[in-house]
């Protein structure tokens, strides 16, 4: 199909070190050079982070692919913030290539709390409904002039149909471990669900990573660089890849998702979750992906049960 957009090469991506975020943030913002640096544990894969002092980070695109989102959160996240009922990001400064760094960077605000898990949220169907609440209020922004699918968030908010590929080379790396029979049925459907067209905000990676805790409660959503507007069924995937079964349906039911918009989020999870599975070497990253991915089959294999009229 000609309007399925191609993701091309993977991005090659560069590494960073503390020192070279040293050199540039006191050559471009003398004020911050005696703060400490020290690089974000678990900091993501689009970009590199590092502490800057208590309250701030820097954060550095890994790839030129990754650094197409910088100029879109600086624009965007002041004006999301004022609309969310949840702290988000916001960038303070914005940095320039130098120092052997070749992209665009910036310096935002830190923000408190331990990225979720189900052990460690309190209420799961609290929380959910907190996160519907959450992704209703981003959807509800208007659009207009906002960000369409693109190289930027690597399509999200446009066709299922663009991470086909990806499916297929999932299940033949996977072979026998999965039942591909069932795989392509489920992807099928969600392919074939029906977008209404019409555009609503979405954040475009809604993960345990970020989506950070305070107190066992939802406390912030980080990371906003695949945000967008278009298909908002991609926030969806959390449904499966993070939430309990009761949690899911308090999550469908707060934000009044509708049987088509739903097969395409269970898509979206199924896409990541083959992903996982098909390139994790953790015997327990594994075990949880698998676990997830009977979840989402048993899930479609039930809604396809024609039951006998009474």
């Amino acid at each position: 199909m000609t309007d399925v957009p191609d993701l091309g090469p993977l991005p090659q991506r560069i590494a960073v070190d503390a020192e070279q975020v040293r050199r540039l943030v006191a050559d471009q913002f003398p004020h911050l050079a005696d703060l400490p640096i020290e690089p974000v544990a678990n900091g993501g894969w689009d970009n590199w982070t590092f502490h800057l002092g208590s309250d701030m980070l820097v954060r550095l695109p890994s790839a030129a692919e990754y650094a197409l989102a910088v100029d879109k959160e600086h624009r965007w996240l002041p004006i999301l913030a004022d609309r969310l009922p949840l702290p988000i990001p916001i960038p303070v400064a914005r940095g320039k290539p130098d120092a052997g760094y070749p992209h665009p960077w910036s310096i935002y605000r830190w923000l408190d709390g331990e990225p979720a898990s189900l052990d460690r949220i309190a209420d799961p169907v609290r929380f959910a409904i907190d996160l519907a609440e959450f992704l209703a209020a981003l959807q509800a922004v208007d659009t207009a002039d906002g960000p369409q699918p693109g190289f930027h968030n690597w399509f999200r908010g446009a066709t299922l149909r663009t991470y086909d590929k990806e499916v297929e080379r999932a299940l033949a790396e996977l072979g026998d471990r999965v039942d591909a029979e069932l795989v392509r049925e489920t992807w099928a459907r969600a392919l074939d669900a029906r977008w209404d067209g019409v555009d609503r905000w979405f954040h475009g990676d809604v993960a345990q990573g970020n989506l950070l805790l305070a107190d066992g409660q939802l406390a912030a959503v980080i990371d906003f660089g695949t945000c967008g507007v278009g298909d908002p069924a991609c926030d969806l995937a959390i449904a499966w890849t993070l939430l309990t079964a009761e949690g899911r349906q308090a999550f469908r039911t707060r934000l009044s998702v509708d049987d088509a918009t739903w097969a395409r989020g269970q898509g979206w999870a199924l896409w990541k979750t083959l992903a996982t599975c098909s390139y994790t070497f953790d015997a327990a990253e594994f075990a949880c992906a698998h676990r997830i991915l009977a979840e989402i089959l048993s899930e479609y294999a039930a809604s396809t049960v024609t039951r006998p009229r009474p």
